[in-house]
């Protein structure tokens, strides 16, 4: 009984030779640094979701990214994003990093770094940032100021 052929066919009586093994080794070196960049890049990772069909009252303020997919009533304080999906309304204001209005925003957007008026974005309210983005189909109603830093200069 042949256990396998060689490049020409023939019958072979021993074990196949076995294939070469590729070994790698990788060696993680934690440094202090290194640990507090895995542990900014794992905060910049928490997001809270609103799930659609909700309706929450009240106030949301932290650290972390928001989502929202439902509707909420009050003001959103966040220290980092805050994203309003489609579908979705906001009605208060709201301070974060970055805006994201997919939804309706029925209120102030103040001290944002970025704000983006999605294709099926509304924005009734004054909005103030440092770059704004608008897709075309999205809708404003307000006042905005973008593209000036905080003392008001250029």
């Amino acid at each position: 009984m042949a256990l396998w052929k060689d490049q020409y066919g023939r019958e072979q009586n021993t074990p196949d030779p076995a294939p070469e093994k590729t070994v790698a080794t990788v060696a993680a070196v934690d440094t202090p640094r290194g640990s507090a960049a895995r542990a900014s890049a794992a905060a910049d990772t928490k997001e809270s979701v609103l799930a659609a069909g909700l309706t929450i009252e009240g106030k949301i303020e932290g650290s972390g990214n928001v989502r929202v997919a439902g509707n909420f009533k009050g003001d959103v304080h966040v220290q980092g994003n805050l994203t309003i999906e489609q579908g979705a309304k906001i009605t208060g204001s709201v301070r974060a990093n970055t805006v994201i209005v997919g939804g309706e925003l029925e209120g102030n957007i103040d001290a944002a770094t970025r704000v983006e008026l999605l294709q099926t974005g509304v924005l009734n309210g004054d909005l103030k940032a440092g770059s704004l983005t608008v897709a075309a189909g999205s809708r404003m109603r307000g006042r905005a100021e973008f593209g000036w830093d905080e003392k008001g200069g250029k």
